[in-house]
């Protein structure tokens, strides 16, 4: 397979997912039905969790100023957010495309180079990951006892025991084989995996790294927090439990992985995590469709002005 047909697939099949996912979701939830759940929201808190939605981006555009300024570059607060603007709204169409035109944004405004730029983009991708990771582990440990109890009712704890056992073994294997073997593939694995340990253990060493640190767990606990905010305008999700915005919250972030920005997925994985609660299909996907809507025309409105303004904006600035 030649590099353009990847590319190509790389493009087509995201796409082709999020439309099957599409199709899917309202397949369980009719357009009727969801417009009723739309209509009957409760818009303060669908405001509310956009708001917070907007203040976690603007947290990660100042975030990227402690990561450049080491360097010796101290680009303007505004190329940043207009930079991470554009980025979310262009991943929307092409996966991690957004990333590369970020970089660019601030290499052609401010002279930053481009592969120092996107380096420090990685370094950041690396940051969010373990804070991810972070929010995983605690979700375990909170919710033990119902992951628990939820498996050994769905499945037989013989299994399971087999299942982990045969788990533990294929990743002994596989470490073992990453580890001593010359191959390409575990060359390029213990590189990721190197890079990955150099670039967190970068942020200890950066001058402003508390500063660092804060912002990224303020990111993070805005995106947990919009999430829950905006659950609160379905009446039906009244009283939803922590375990259940933790887990849906957990799904909802790998919906975005596996389509162009969760077109289609965002909506079912939201409703598989919260079926464990046994929470109501129609209530739990229209969720899922508020949120993604809401979350995505503010990124549609400030990705589009931020990629109009931009030029302006430098314009003014060089005059």
């Amino acid at each position: 397979m030649n590099r353009k047909t990847k590319n190509i697939l790389k493009i087509t099949l995201p796409l082709l997912l999020g439309v099957f996912l599409v199709w899917y979701s309202l397949s369980k939830v009719s357009v009727e039905e969801l417009l009723i759940y739309a209509k009957n929201a409760d818009y303060k808190w669908i405001f509310l969790g956009v708001f917070l939605g907007l203040l976690s981006h603007l947290s990660r555009a100042y975030r990227w100023l402690f990561m450049l300024e080491p360097m010796g570059y101290k680009i303007k607060f505004g190329n940043s957010t207009m930079a991470v603007f554009a980025t979310y709204l262009i991943n929307y169409t092409i996966p991690r495309a957004g990333e590369v035109a970020r970089a660019s944004i601030i290499t052609n405004y401010e002279d930053v180079p481009f592969e120092k730029g996107f380096g420090t983009i990685v370094a950041e991708r690396i940051a969010d990951m373990i804070v991810m990771l972070g929010i995983i582990g605690i979700t375990l440990f909170l919710q033990f006892d119902f992951i628990y109890t939820f498996l050994i009712e769905k499945f037989n704890p013989t299994k399971i025991l087999m299942a982990l056992f045969v788990v533990a073994l294929l990743l002994i294997f596989f470490l073992r084989f990453i580890r001593k073997s010359n191959s390409k593939i575990a060359l390029k694995i213990r590189t990721f995996v190197n890079g990955l340990i150099e670039g967190a253990l970068s942020i200890f060493k950066m001058k402003k790294k508390w500063a660092f640190i804060f912002h990224t767990l303020f990111i993070w606990g805005m995106y947990l927090l919009m999430f829950y905010v905006t659950s609160l305008a379905i009446d039906e999700l009244d009283g939803i439990s922590a375990g259940a915005i933790l887990i849906g919250f957990i799904s909802a972030s790998f919906s975005i992985a596996a389509t162009n920005g969760g077109i289609g997925s965002y909506p079912i994985a939201i409703y598989a995590a919260f079926s464990i609660f046994g929470i109501a299909e129609d209530p739990s996907i229209a969720f899922g469709w508020i949120m993604w809507a809401s979350q995505t025309l503010m990124i549609i409105i400030f990705g589009g002005l931020s990629l109009i303004y931009l030029p302006i904006y430098n314009r003014k600035k060089s005059q």
